[in-house]
């Protein structure tokens, strides 16, 4: 079973940044698309981007132009830098394949709030 440490969240105010970080356990980035997921409080677990081996990045509408994802093949990290951020994108972050296997790290905490 692959471990994903997810890491980087915190508090911020509207408008400000943060970048997010996931480490796998072993090396599955080359074969798999990342992606990162969010869920806010009462709402289902959404993919907001997603990255494909060859470093092709697709965004959910509502990040596009505010969220830049990449990653570290030969680290097995996947980064999502988040910019521009609103009280909307407040959510526990979780990174996973995409399709995500069937179970999740304990993801990070983004709270945006002034």
């Amino acid at each position: 079973q692959v471990q994903l440490v997810e890491s980087g969240g915190g508090l911020v105010q509207p408008g400000g940044s943060l970048r997010l970080s996931c480490a796998a356990s072993r090396s599955i980035f080359s074969i798999n698309v990342m992606g990162w997921y969010r869920q806010a409080p009462g709402k289902q677990r959404e993919l907001v981007a997603h990255i494909t081996s060859g470093g092709r990045a697709v965004y959910t509408d509502s990040v596009k132009g505010r969220f830049t994802i990449s990653s570290n093949n030969a680290k097995n990290t996947v980064y999502l830098q988040m910019n521009s951020l609103k009280p909307e994108d407040t959510a526990v972050y979780y990174c996973n394949k995409k399709p995500p296997f069937d179970y999740w790290g304990q993801g990070t905490q983004v709270t945006v709030s002034s």
